[in-house]
């Protein structure tokens, strides 16, 4: 019976080759889509669960704020001190590692690149860490200051098939030399810790010395006794730090996030940026809402057919078919076309997936597509559908009145009608909120990418430098300079784009305990003109102001500060105002007010600009350079043979200040592909809908639009009468969708600072959109209902 079953089936699904094509189609879509965005999902909620002792693992957040300052920051930064203190001081503390990521060039015989991905940390990261070394003992590996662990990808680039351990690399611009002691596995790409290269923490200037809890520039793990261990670690902290900075005029404080929750819950990005669990939220969402889609598809364009196959069951249930058959029998159809579309939606997911991953710039493999575990799981799902999308019209035809049916008077019932609307109109309610959505979204990103920031960052290349370029400064801004398709150069700590550092000011005429936590970043005289910043009060900063604080004393020294208008205003100052008033930017850098700069956007617009006070001192790890955009290919040819004349210990390798701003919002970006695509996708599977469902409403009103033509009306006339039920159908869905929609953004849009308004004209365009989506795919069928020959559709009745 059963193989009987698939027969009919296989047949019924050839004789109805559009139609069959149409179902397919649609639900392979619909699978394929939902098979992409599980993966990506799946790979998010897996960051770090192969980290075996991660449960017990924690990071350590600082907070702190001064005394008589009302605002507190927070970041993931701590001194070299925390480490070793609550290791000591806590015995829920197992063991502690500090980590430190500093681009370096490396150089083995005449192999030289410039590796982003270097990080200095403790011997403790082999114990707490489930990263597997290849090669090379972990008691022993990073135990001395001049010793390197090489990533298996990375030993392959440096050695190829020679045995790495105990080779000899250069690091860093001087004459050290690291001995290669292990090879490590590559960081997973589920990993929030990446990593090319690990170099001993002993390597840093300040290992060994614990000094104070300001120099906080380090990440710290804890590893715990036990996962209960961070709660209560949690409830020693502030008690133990009040203690440690009485009268220090400051406080500080620190908070533990568990390991696995960083990734998808802490505001605070790590080795790489994080990603937001609100947006796997949205992206599931999405996901389900493209299969309920392509599920309603599939309801609709069956129930269109139903129509044809009125005669056909009728004479199977006059010649002794029950209805539970007619229902198993339709069942299996449902069943043998949802396996063809899941072969078709692997096909698809697998084709798909490397633009997938662009899109999502993760490294997802067809490996998990055919696992055991998700292969089970995609059955299952089509298994759903087959009973969910093909049980409805699998009853709606076995309930057939064989004598109507054969009589070819079959009318479905209003309860069928009244079904059919309402997929018709949750279809469109999921279009409309997925459209304004998008669209929302999509305004969201532009303004963020074209809203004046208050710095210039068109044009603008970012190189790596160390302490010998510094030293060689002039000479290559003077070399640089000769092309005039450069027009600035610029030694920083931090491109304007992000500027995180923690400092503290205040006022010549504010007690020494009443300061107050602000940014800073040291600069030099040509930095301003660099970035593109506007000064609007006082004067920018000249070579002079630069020696005035390179004396042998620091008693000598004497600073001349740009503050930005938020640092102005936080001290009490008009930016005329503040124009050569004395202040202080920690106690060792005494100083006056030079100049003022327009408030500019020196982190995510996710915040508030805060205050920032830019001071002269030659250092950074980053030069900018301005150029005018005219022949960009030449300019980089002519900076490329500078930089190898100049600074042949650095490998010329650049980046442009654009790419560290669309990193800074790579989620958010991400986010806004994602919705493009598979909105796309949606509106696709319910204009397919859309289109079986006008199909069948036409084969029902045939003779009444023949009759119509008959007497005389027009192609339009009738093209709007057929119209007219699904546009109000669409005007119901828009009806629905707009508050629920209005709602959503509204929390999505919360999460910026600086947002845009929701205006009335992004609904009304979506609506409008939406309408003439659904008037086209209907007047199709209407127009060509309108042109058949009458005498034909008389004749049928």
């Amino acid at each position: 019976m059963f193989k009987n079953y698939l027969k009919v089936a296989f047949r019924g699904l050839v004789k109805n080759k559009f139609s069959s094509a149409i179902n397919i189609f649609g639900l392979s879509i619909g699978l394929s889509s939902c098979l992409l965005i599980v993966l990506y999902i799946s790979h998010e909620l897996s960051y770090d669960k192969f980290q075996q002792k991660g449960d017990r693992i924690a990071r350590v957040i600082m907070e702190y704020k001064f005394d008589g300052s009302g605002e507190s920051k927070a970041g993931n930064f701590t001194s070299v001190k925390v480490a070793p203190t609550f290791k000591r001081v806590f015995p829920e503390v197992e063991n502690a590692v500090r980590m430190f990521s500093y681009g370096q060039p490396i150089l083995y015989k005449n192999k030289f690149f410039n590796e982003e991905r270097v990080v200095f940390t403790d011997p403790s990261f082999f114990d707490m860490f489930s990263f597997k070394l290849l090669e090379g003992d972990a008691k022993t590996a990073l135990s001395a200051p001049n010793e390197i662990v090489f990533t298996q990808s990375s030993a392959k680039k440096y050695f190829g098939g020679d045995d790495p351990i105990g080779k000899l690399v250069k690091v860093g611009n001087d004459t050290s030399i690291y001995k290669v002691t292990g090879v490590i596995q590559d960081s997973p790409s589920n990993s929030q810790i990446k990593f090319d290269f690990l170099v001993p923490f002993s390597a840093l200037h300040t290992a060994g010395q614990e000094g104070s809890y300001w120099d906080a520039n380090y990440t710290t793990y804890l590893l715990l006794k036990n996962e209960a261990s961070i709660k209560t670690l949690q409830a020693k902290l502030p008690p133990f730090m009040q203690k440690e900075m009485k009268g220090s005029g400051a406080s500080i404080n620190f908070y533990l996030e568990p390991f696995k929750w960083i990734h998808l819950h802490s505001e605070y990005d790590g080795f790489e940026p994080n990603n937001s669990i609100t947006y796997i939220y949205i992206i599931a969402i999405v996901g389900l809402l493209i299969l309920v889609i392509a599920c309603f598809t599939y309801i609709n364009l069956s129930t269109a057919r139903s129509i044809e196959r009125a005669k056909e069951v009728s004479v199977r249930k006059v010649v002794g078919a029950g209805k539970g058959q007619l229902f198993w029998q339709f069942i299996g159809e449902s069943a043998l076309l949802c396996l063809f579309a899941v072969a078709l939606s692997y096909a698809f997911a697998t084709l798909a997936l490397p633009y997938f991953n662009d899109l999502t710039q993760r490294e997802l493999t067809t490996g998990t597509l055919f696992s055991a575990q998700f292969f089970a799981g995609i059955l299952f799902i089509a298994a759903c559908v087959t009973f969910l999308a093909g049980s409805y019209p699998a009853l709606i035809i076995s309930k057939f009145d064989p004598i109507k049916g054969l009589k070819g008077s079959f009318k479905n019932s209003g309860s069928g009608r009244i079904m059919r609307n309402s997929l018709i109109v949750f279809q469109f309610v999921i279009s409309v909120f997925l459209i304004v959505s998008t669209f929302i979204m999509q305004n969201q990103l532009f303004y963020i990418q074209h809203k004046k920031l208050g710095y210039d960052r068109d044009h603008v290349l970012v190189l790596p430098i160390d302490k010998g370029v510094l030293n060689k400064l002039a000479l290559l801004k003077q070399e640089l300079k000769t092309d005039h398709s450069i027009l600035s150069v610029a030694p920083c700590n931090n491109t304007p784009v992000n500027i995180a550092s923690g400092y503290n000011m205040r006022s010549s005429i504010m007690p020494e305990n009443a300061q107050m936590a602000v940014n800073a970043d040291p600069i030099d005289e040509d930095y301003i003109k660099t970035a593109g910043l506007q000064i609007i009060a006082g004067n920018d900063l000249t070579q002079q102001d630069i020696k005035d604080v390179t004396h042998e004393k620091d008693a000598d020294n004497v600073y001349h500060f740009i503050l930005n208008e938020a640092a102005a205003k936080a001290l009490g100052w008009t930016p005329q105002q503040a124009i050569g008033k004395k202040m202080f930017l920690d106690a060792s850098r005494p100083g006056y007010v030079k100049g003022v700069i327009k408030d500019f956007h020196f982190q995510s617009m996710h915040y508030a600009i805060k205050p920032l006070i830019l001071f002269p001192e030659v250092r950074g790890h980053n030069l900018m350079v301005k150029i005018s955009g005219d022949d960009i290919k030449r300019t980089l040819a002519f900076i490329q043979a500078k930089w190898g004349k100049l600074v042949p210990s650095i490998p010329f390798t650049y980046r442009f200040l654009d790419d560290d701003y669309n990193r800074m919002y790579s989620a958010e970006l991400r986010l806004g592909k994602v919705m493009d695509i598979f909105s796309a996708i949606a509106i696709t599977l319910a204009c397919l809908g859309l289109f079986g469902l006008s199909s069948y409403s036409i084969q029902q009103r045939l003779k009444e639009v023949t009759i119509r033509k008959v007497l005389g009306a027009s192609v339009s006339n009738l093209t709007f009468v057929l119209s007219r039920n699904f546009l109000m159908l669409s005007l119901i869905a828009i009806v629905i969708a707009f508050p629920v929609t209005w709602y959503a953004m509204n929390k999505w849009l919360q999460g910026f600072t600086y947002r845009i308004s929701m205006e009335w004209w992004m609904f009304a365009t979506a609506g409008f959109a939406i309408l003439l989506i659904v008037f086209i795919t209907v007047s199709f069928q209407s127009i060509k209902a309108a042109f058949a020959n009458p005498v034909k559709s008389l004749r049928s009745e």
